[in-house]
């Protein structure tokens, strides 16, 4: 059965064990005042051991791309593109 924190009116604060289907108390059990309300308070969360952080994840093998033999991509139309701006020649035409 889990415990239930409630709040009355006038700020106090008790808890109280009963199960998920029985019926909220009616009045503060400190001071007799109604209503009361159920208090909500954030569950911790502790993450233990490896595999939370991001760094730890793509330690295995990665999946191999459908790509060519010069790492370009295929566009699905038999033309290639590359991941990378096409770089500028160098060469100048001398001849």
């Amino acid at each position: 059965m889990p415990i239930y924190e409630y709040r009355c009116p006038k700020g106090h604060e008790f808890e109280v064990l009963h199960r998920m289907d029985d019926p909220p108390p009616k009045a503060c059990e400190v001071c007799g005042a109604k209503p009361v309300e159920r208090v909500f308070r954030p569950v911790p969360i502790f993450f233990k051991g490896s595999g939370f952080y991001s760094t730890d994840y793509g330690r295995g093998k990665r999946k191999a791309e459908p790509s060519g033999a010069d790492g370009a991509k295929s566009d699905g139309d038999g033309s290639k593109s590359a991941d990378k701006p096409a770089e500028k020649s160098t060469k100048t035409a001398d001849t």
